[in-house]
């Protein structure tokens, strides 16, 4: 087992298929956000991900079943929510026993006093759901003039604030905003993530930076990040898996604010580890193209992904799992630009994988890298292992 290593590579965002309470969220009953991607561009070009199966588990244009699939299926969540936060909880065996708080009418009086009192009276605007581009677009010269701070969150349990480097320094608003999240953004009103948003340019080119950070709540359970730790396994997290789990459970972590890096990152230490779990999150696909509803973004993000993966194939050895999946939707035939409710793809590749269909929940992911790591079950958390 000591020289065992697994790869768990999240497609953010890559949904596939609706759940059956994804009406009651809000998004549309026949969700289904890789379907629907292909659908938009006349097909998807994926020949890795095709190969292993991709086209297996959900009919996608351009993407066909394999003649000899790896483990493939589709998982569910067993909480609430559609969020990047609950999401990755559950793929490592965190459940919310309830819906964390969302503010549809922007932060109350309450919430503003606390915000303010930590700010020393700088003043906010905004205060509303709003696309991140969109409102550094709307209120940035609002926010150059008057010092006002941009606060504004989404339909997921978020409180954002976007702050230009003229007006505040990415530091300084990282410092504030882990202030937000120890001092305000506390019982109650304990939002999944406070982000600070950064950026710079002028009036009509505003642009954000990568200098965002997540201030996200402590999961509120033991994940298999803990089992496998605690073990003496080491746990590297690339992109914001380490933020979205508040860093517990991690030995090790990685930067990844957009795929370039987070491929590079996951791709050296394919080269390099010699022993435990890698944990990565591929952004762009939520962030650049998911929540704009560019398809052809979305497409091509996965065609980049689909080539980096083959590069990987070639590099993996007996001792080896690797596991693609995803945390949500966001179906660009929604009315909304928001997440979708929606199982996500499974794709577990591994030596006598069988090729066989695996349906179960999120912590099914978990529970088969201690297995695959560890040889051992952690009978307090969910998921079985299908390895």
């Amino acid at each position: 087992m000591t020289a065992r290593r697994a790869f768990v590579v999240v497609l953010d965002a890559a949904g596939a298929g609706a759940l059956a309470d994804t009406v009651a969220y809000g998004d549309p009953a026949d969700a289904d956000t890789l379907v629907h991607v292909a659908e938009a561009v006349g097909g998807l070009a994926l020949p890795t991900l095709q190969a292993l199966g991709l086209g297996c588990i959900r009919p996608i244009l351009g993407v066909p079943c394999s003649d000899a699939p790896v483990l493939h299926g589709r998982l569910a969540p067993l909480g609430p929510g559609k969020e990047s936060t609950t999401g990755h909880w559950e793929l490592m065996g965190v459940v919310a026993s309830a819906p964390l708080p969302v503010y549809p009418d922007g932060f109350g009086p309450d919430v503003l006093a606390g915000l303010d009192a930590v700010a020393g009276g700088a003043g906010f605007c905004c205060n509303a759901p709003y696309s991140g581009t969109e409102v550094i677009r709307d209120y940035g010269e609002h926010h150059l003039a008057t010092g006002e701070l941009i606060l504004y969150t989404s339909a997921d349990s978020v409180l954002q604030i976007a702050a230009h480097h003229a007006v505040l320094g990415e530091d300084a608003l990282r410092e504030l905003c882990a202030r937000f999240r120890r001092e305000v953004m506390v019982g109650e009103h304990a939002v999944g993530r406070v982000i600070a948003r950064p950026f710079t340019g002028a009036a009509g080119a505003f642009a954000r930076t990568e200098g965002r950070k997540d201030f996200t709540v402590r999961p509120p359970g033991r994940s298999y990040l803990e089992e496998l730790t605690e073990r003496g396994i080491p746990v590297h997290a690339v992109g914001k898996t380490h933020d979205l789990f508040a860093g517990v459970g991690f030995t090790d972590k990685h930067p990844g604010a957009n795929n370039a890096r987070a491929l590079a990152e996951t791709s050296a230490l394919v080269g390099g580890l010699e022993h435990g779990l890698v944990f990565t999150n591929l952004i762009e696909t939520d962030q650049l193209y998911g929540h704009r509803k560019d398809t052809a973004g979305f497409a091509a993000a996965l065609e980049g992904i689909d080539a980096e993966i083959a590069l990987w194939l070639e590099r993996l050895g007996p001792g080896d799992l690797l596991v693609l999946t995803a945390d949500h939707g966001v179906d660009p035939t929604a009315a909304h630009t928001d997440h979708t409710r929606e199982h996500v793809p499974l794709l577990a590749c591994f030596p006598q994988n069988g090729g066989r269909r695996h349906d179960g929940p999120f912590a099914d992911v978990g529970a088969s890298v201690l297995a695959w790591l560890a040889g051992a079950e952690a009978g307090d958390l969910p998921g079985r292992s299908f390895v």
